[in-house]
């Protein structure tokens, strides 16, 4: 399991960040700067890759975008019932597709589908490909866990490619996803952890605005450049 350095544990949530850039200072504030490490920062597009560069300048190390995508519900496409990465790993709730009843057919219709929108971001974004991490120290952000379904899949496959450690950073999550992501990390870094529902990221932010293509290029763009 683990290691946790939650900040703050909250019943209920309130405005902490002006926009993802002002949770990313905070956070690298908060994570502190290893100046040993071998490390890389991952950010999942599009909202954690803001939250990710404060980071990775404080630990000037490399900036790249990890790829996962939530599996919808095709009933409700705004939820889902897991998530999918670049290289095919899933991550399902189990407990949700008991409930939903959908057969193997419809699951692997879904993950197909959203295999082909993963690499399509992944050509948009960055190289396309899976990134070299070996015997690196991982940093993976996002602007927030609501369920935590996309960080694991990513995760795993990130795993795949032997780290040295891999270390979560999130400026907020549920207390339900932070115990869903333990198992497959080595660090926990999380400022605020809700322990009530109901639960959303855009909760805890003044500016939450859906990010743009060329937002996101943009700021991959300048971290290349630095």
């Amino acid at each position: 399991m683990a290691e946790l350095k939650i900040q703050r544990r909250i019943r209920h949530p309130f405005v902490a960040f002006s926009d993802r850039a002002d949770a990313g200072k905070q956070l690298a504030a908060f994570v502190g700067v290893d100046s040993g490490a071998k490390a890389v920062v991952q950010g999942l597009p599009r909202g954690g890759i803001p939250v990710a560069a404060p980071l990775a300048e404080a630990l000037k190390a490399p900036l790249q975008p990890v790829f996962a995508r939530k599996l919808p519900i095709p009933s409700s496409p705004e939820a889902g019932f897991g998530a999918v990465a670049l290289d095919g790993s899933v991550s399902l709730n189990q407990a949700l597709l008991g409930q939903l009843r959908l057969s193997r057919g419809e699951i692997e219709r879904v993950v197909r589908q959203v295999e082909g929108e993963v690499q399509n971001r992944a050509r948009k974004f960055g190289p396309g490909d899976t990134p070299r991490v070996k015997g690196r120290t991982v940093y993976m952000v996002d602007d927030g866990l609501a369920t935590g379904y996309s960080m694991i899949a990513a995760a795993k496959m990130i795993r795949r490619l032997m780290p040295q450690r891999m270390h979560l950073c999130v400026p907020v999550a549920s207390s339900s996803s932070i115990s869903g992501v333990e198992p497959y990390f080595d660090e926990i870094a999380c400022l605020l952890v809700q322990e009530s529902l109901p639960f959303a990221v855009a909760s805890f932010y003044a500016d939450f605005h859906d990010l743009s293509d060329q937002e996101v290029q943009d700021i991959l763009r300048k971290h290349q450049a630095l």
